[in-house]
């Protein structure tokens, strides 16, 4: 998460930039601009979801070999990765016990992988 976290922190000063521009170089503040709440939302939605859906994995995911699939051994389609997306809004909402419910799942599997029906599986890279 740490290496998503870097890259989506590099997309979203990029998103900032015409902000920045359009107010002539003044900083922008979140609290008071909505679209710009929203396009950093949207940056964040489609950097997880265009590539869950293209590949099944984000960068930080490939170099771990981590990838997520459906039940059903594929790649999620829009739908449900848009569905697990929102899905770990509610796994991060209780200081992150949705995440940390993988430690007790019988399947190991998050609250966002329950409810969407996918699982992360670990592909180890070949010597």
């Amino acid at each position: 998460m740490i290496y998503d976290a870097l890259l989506i922190a590099a997309l979203l000063f990029l998103a900032t930039i015409p902000f920045i521009a359009a107010r002539g170089g003044e900083p922008v503040e979140i609290g008071d601009n909505v679209l710009y709440r929203f396009v950093l939302a949207g940056v964040i939605y489609v950097f997880f979801v265009g590539f869950w859906t293209r590949a099944g994995r984000t960068l930080g995911m490939q170099s771990w070999g981590l990838q997520l699939q459906t039940q059903d051994e594929r790649v999620p389609s829009i739908a449900i990765a848009s569905l697990r997306f929102f899905a770990a809004l509610l796994s991060w909402a209780p200081c992150g016990l949705g995440f940390l419910w993988q430690l007790w799942d019988k399947d190991k599997l998050t609250w966002h992988d329950r409810i969407s029906g996918t699982r992360l599986v670990y592909y180890p890279k070949e010597k």
